[in-house]
């Protein structure tokens, strides 16, 4: 599949959008952490800066500070990057944001190993498993600048608590501009017979350069993009696997609690009994290093998608 290299990574699509809309719409604040620079943010800073608040490199804070301002009535924006607004902020996220249930977004870089070269301590290889457990929350993944806009779109037309998963990195262009996204939708760029990939964010890519390589073995691989996390599409992927009779979660994230899990979870509570397997860390950290090798090294690169792929044809 011919794909066209992307010239911005979805944290700087996200961003462009954000700045966009305000200017068609004053009733949304931004804050975040001290890194604006490298979210991007600071174009709506520059902006519009008496709807910015840089709060320091205080998450926890931040987050605290977004939730009062929401619970005043006005949708809140929160950059920044995945470890710390998933992890050191979990707290306020969950009983601040959650449990009132009020109109926070938050905006979240540096998704999965795509900062590979950043290091463990800037990857997000949890953040999926922490968000979508709390109650009330959406979680979406887009994986290029089309999604991305939209996700903001989606995000900001419905009052509640929002997670986005964003990349450090420009990967590739996918869908194009006009290409309707929903909560709880998906869709499917490559179609097949034999199994079912599915995947969210950067791991679309990895698939569908997957699928490329099994089709020069006569093994036709459809891709699903599961850009909505929760809630996510159980029709599709009911139809999907109903067609291949096996399914393959690709994931740039932690096997434990990802989606695989859900989507395991669901299979076997639906009666659904199919060759099954997982792509993602293996109860691990990854390493420092470009983001090519580290998907190699960790088995989440095409090479190992395929391998997965070809042993559940094997199991059919």
């Amino acid at each position: 599949m011919n794909l066209v290299p992307a010239k911005i990574p979805t944290r700087r699509a996200i961003a462009d959008r954000m700045l966009q809309s305000g200017g068609q719409r004053d009733d949304f604040v931004v804050f975040e952490s001290d890194i604006g620079y490298s979210t991007y943010s600071y174009l709506f800073g520059d902006a519009y800066p008496k709807r910015y608040f840089n709060m320091g490199i205080a998450e926890l804070g931040t987050m605290a500070a977004a939730a009062g301002m929401a619970a005043e009535g006005r949708p809140t924006v929160v950059c920044g990057y995945g470890v710390f607004l998933t992890m050191r902020a979990l707290e306020a996220v969950r009983s601040f944001v959650c449990y009132p249930h009020l109109n926070v977004k938050i905006f979240s870089s540096h998704g999965g190993v795509t900062a590979a070269i950043d290091g463990v301590t800037h990857q997000a290889t949890e953040d999926i498993a922490f968000m979508t457990t709390l109650p009330g929350m959406t979680v979406l993944v887009p994986c290029d600048s089309a999604s991305a806009r939209a996700a903001f779109d989606l995000c900001l037309g419905f009052v509640g608590p929002a997670f986005v998963r964003l990349m450090r990195d420009p990967l590739f262009e996918l869908y194009p501009e006009g290409t309707e996204f929903r909560i709880g939708g998906s869709h499917t760029p490559r179609k097949g017979k034999d199994l079912t990939i599915a995947g969210y964010g950067d791991m679309v890519f990895q698939a569908l350069e997957a699928a490329d390589r099994l089709e020069q073995e006569g093994i036709q691989a459809e891709v699903l993009d599961l850009y909505s996390i929760k809630p996510w599409d159980q029709k599709s992927l009911r139809e999907s696997i109903q067609r291949t009779g096996a399914l393959l979660i690709a994931e740039n994230h932690q096997r434990r609690n990802g989606l695989g899990y859900e989507l395991a979870a669901w299979c076997m509570k639906e009666g659904i009994s199919l060759p099954f397997a997982q792509i993602g860390l293996d109860d691990t950290f990854a390493e420092s290093g470009s983001y090519p090798l580290t998907l190699e090294k960790f088995g989440m690169d095409p090479a190992s998608i395929v391998s997965s792929a070809r042993k559940l044809i094997a199991e059919k």
